[in-house]
């Protein structure tokens, strides 16, 4: 994700931090279907890739 920038989407040293809502439209833009959109946005958050700012700061996501 290091060669996608958006403004919002702001890199720190050890996670990228985003809103719930910027990560699922940027993940959005390449993934081919809904699950796979949900899927990789789980993926970044559970894994620490992506630290969630906002409304979901601090949150992991629960399976559905």
């Amino acid at each position: 994700m290091s060669s996608i920038h958006r403004e919002g989407i702001a890199r720190t040293p050890l996670a990228y931090e985003s809103t719930l809502l910027e990560l699922v439209c940027v993940v959005n833009e390449f993934a081919s279907s809904e699950a796979e959109v949900v899927a990789t946005v789980t993926h970044l958050v559970r894994s620490g890739r992506v630290r969630l700012c906002g409304n979901f700061r601090g949150s992991l996501l629960e399976d559905a």
